[in-house]
């Protein structure tokens, strides 16, 4: 009987940080990979659209991946497939909701024929590569269509929780499947990768019904008012309940932001969002009816500069303008960093006349992941020998850690890991056994990993101390025959500055007859003599350190 091999856990995202989520399940000459999201970018990385996990291992090791799982249409889980099926490509598993989601992207990309995607529901399970049988389970989330996975190895059973919740009244489809949590757990679980999210919360999470009872309050006591929803627009249960709630007062529904009107589109074709004939509008129909009979759906929900919300709250929108008679309904917590921008958004509204509805005054939003007891119950449900938070920050992996601990998980049996650490494991033992490349790759524009570390710090030098450009004309024997000139950018007001520039002006000139005469007297040895001297004296003078880009050229 042949020795097995050791099985090999590589998250390449989605560990000590909230998104882009991707783990590597290898086991001899095959690869599952789950999740492939990405996350958005920091306040300091500037002019970057998104950023995305690197896959370079996975593209080292193409010939092996087996398959992409899915575990729900979330951004953070599905946002990364089109660019990292650059680097590889293998058939996708997911529910309907989740490939409807994720043939968008593809179509967006050109992309859609070059990529096989098998859909699954809950109970199916597939046969994967030679290694891998694949048991998805259905789980409850913020989102339609999402599923948890049990991953039978010939190593042991691996299950992923994805993100999940236990509402026991969910808005469509049944409860998270905690029976097969348990069957599984009875049989024997060699690991379990649990959603690490809402550990600091306790408690349990409240159905997602409650937000629906609360819209109804709302629009019986606003009958005289325009509602508009702000909501994260891959929520179809709240959006669904948006409709309900519109529908039994007698509104229409117009729907307002691109992703919005593409996940509408697709939930609705794929039956998982049931619109009555007739409550949808155009948005540029809304001038037609009363005020008190619409009902406005929005994307904006963290205050993103260009989603439509924000457009609205600055009168920037072409067919939404806010005012007197308006109320206006955040249905979403904001995301850690988003605050201030959320903050200024409601100010905006408050400033045209409108009332606004958000998280901090009423219960309008309650989260898809689970807190402390659902997470407890899990755990203990599922029994694992070895225990691996996911999912988070790293206090959000460390707290899950000690909540292992508590449910009697052998600490030295729990690892709270790093992207790119090699977890490898069997029946009897676990341990870290090394590293591959990880880590993250900057969208700009049409581009992919064209912006490093490099350029963004050019752009921060760029927008915190702005730019200068001196400009000469050399002959060839390296005499000043035009300028120096200095062009300024973000740096002073030239009008008002006049003597800094004939003095810079002077200190150019200086410098390059100090280059010529120094060394060889080179091109490069002139412009960083150019470079030195005027960086040193606009320090002097200003305290500054602008960009300083030589321009020399020889006629």
């Amino acid at each position: 009987m042949a020795k097995k091999q050791k099985l090999k856990i590589i998250p390449l995202g989605g560990v000590n940080e909230i998104g882009k989520n991707v783990t590597v399940i290898e086991y001899g000459d095959e690869i599952l990979v789950i999740d492939c999201g990405l996350t958005f970018p920091s306040e300091s990385m500037l002019g970057i659209d998104l950023v995305i996990p690197d896959t370079s291992y996975l593209a080292r090791n193409r010939e092996k991946v087996v398959g992409l799982l899915l575990t729900h249409g979330h951004e953070d889980h599905i946002g990364a497939v089109p660019y990292a099926f650059k680097n590889f490509n293998a058939p996708i598993y997911g529910s309907r909701m989740t490939l409807g989601l994720v043939e968008q992207k593809l179509k967006e990309h050109g992309m859609v024929s070059e990529v096989e995607l098998c859909t699954v529901k809950p109970g199916t399970v597939k046969k994967i590569g030679q290694s891998f049988k694949v048991e998805f389970i259905n789980v409850n989330h913020s989102i339609a269509g999402a599923l948890a996975l049990a991953i039978h190895t010939p190593v042991g059973v691996l299950v992923h929780t994805g993100d999940f919740k236990i509402d026991c009244t969910p808005i469509n489809g049944e409860m998270i499947n905690l029976t097969r949590f348990g069957d599984l757990g009875k049989a024997g679980v060699l690991a379990l990768f649990s959603d690490s999210t809402n550990v600091e919360r306790a408690g349990y999470t409240m159905s997602e019904r409650t937000v629906g009872e609360r819209f109804d309050e709302i629009f019986e006591k606003s009958r005289d008012k325009r509602i508009i929803v702000a909501s994260f627009a891959s929520n179809v249960h709240r959006i669904q309940q948006i409709i309900n709630s519109a529908v039994r007062n007698k509104r229409k529904v117009a729907v307002s932001g691109r992703s919005m009107q593409t996940i509408c589109e697709v939930a609705a074709e794929l039956g998982y969002l049931h619109i009555p004939k007739g409550t949808i509008i155009n948005l540029e129909d809304i001038n037609r009816y009363k005020p008190q009979q619409l009902v406005i759906v929005t994307t904006g929900s963290q205050g993103e500069p260009m989603s439509a919300l924000t457009r609205m709250a600055f009168s920037d929108h072409k067919s939404v303008e806010i005012g007197h008679g308006d109320l206006v309904i955040l249905s979403a917590n904001p995301i850690p960093g988003n605050e201030k921008a959320v903050s200024n958004v409601i100010n905006e509204l408050f400033k045209k006349g409108a009332e606004v509805i958000y998280e901090s005054l009423a219960e309008v939003h309650v989260s898809g992941h689970a807190c402390r007891e659902e997470l407890k119950v899990i755990l203990g449900l599922v029994k694992p020998k070895y225990f691996i938070p996911v999912h988070g920050e790293y206090r959000h992996l460390v707290r899950h850690a000690k909540l292992g601990e508590q449910m009697g998980i052998d600490p030295d049996n729990i690892f709270i890991m790093s992207i790119g650490e090699v977890l490898e494991m069997n029946g009897e033992s676990a341990g870290v056994t090394g590293n591959v490349t990880a880590g993250q790759v900057l969208v700009d524009g049409i581009g992919v990993g064209d912006v490093g570390n490099i350029v963004l710090r050019d752009r921060k030098h760029l927008g915190e101390e702005g730019l200068i450009v001196a400009v000469v004309t050399l002959s060839h024997d390296k005499e000043i025959l035009a300028g120096p000139d200095i062009i300024s950018r973000g740096f002073v007001y030239v009008r008002e500055s006049e003597d800094l520039m004939e003095e810079m002006k002077d200190i150019v000139a200086d410098a390059v007859y100090a280059g010529r005469a120094s060394g060889n007297g080179d091109w490069n040895t002139i412009k960083s003599s150019v470079r030195n001297s005027l960086s040193d004296y606009i320090f002097e003078k200003t305290k500054r350190k602008p960009m300083i880009l030589p321009v020399i050229t020889e006629v």
